[in-house]
């Protein structure tokens, strides 16, 4: 019987690279940082502060949450993304500690 490839590889592993392919598009860099200049803010003002249309902007916000990099609160028609702090800090640590066993910096 064969197993997955994916088998071969620790749960951090691959949750680091989901993360890291999650942080692959500019327009998700851009987000986190306008959440974290904002502390909190709704869909509206994001789109305000983006050149792209509302629809791609919420699939970007769904991928940052689905890895967990934000989160989203309902506040009546509208939805208040923040940064989740524990989840950056833990893609953080993973990578400092990847780049420190690569013998990097």
């Amino acid at each position: 019987m064969t197993t997955s490839k994916t088998e071969e590889f620790t749960q951090e592993e691959i949750w680091l690279a989901d993360v890291s392919k999650t942080l692959s598009h500019p327009a998700r860099i851009r987000i986190l940082k306008i959440l974290n200049e904002m502390n909190s803010c709704m869909v509206g003002t994001i789109v305000d502060k983006l050149p792209l249309a509302q629809a791609t902007v919420s699939q970007h916000l769904k991928e940052l949450k689905r890895v967990g990099l934000i989160e989203g609160e309902i506040d009546g028609p509208k939805i208040c993304y923040c940064i989740n702090k524990q989840t950056l800090q833990k893609a953080k640590s993973a990578l400092d500690k990847l780049f420190t066993k690569i013998g990097c910096c």
